[in-house]
């Protein structure tokens, strides 16, 4: 399962890696937009299989920044 970003922003935190497992609502990351925080939550619960992004990375909106198994 792809974690797509819900909006245009820097990447400020990512409080997960690869092989962590989490569960639905857990914050995988923070993005910055417009000087305002939005944490990342999981849609799932599961496996962390890929992190895309680093952070400092800016993103679009709708970006796959992580896949979930």
């Amino acid at each position: 399962m792809d974690i797509k970003i819900p909006m245009a922003g820097s990447i400020v935190k990512i409080n997960v890696k690869k092989g962590d497992i989490i569960h639905k609502k857990d914050t995988i990351m923070v993005v910055e937009s417009m000087k305002l925080e939005m944490p990342v939550d999981s849609p799932a619960d599961g496996k962390i299989t890929e992190i895309v992004v680093s952070e400092g990375d800016f993103v679009e909106e709708n970006q796959v920044v992580a896949k979930l198994e």
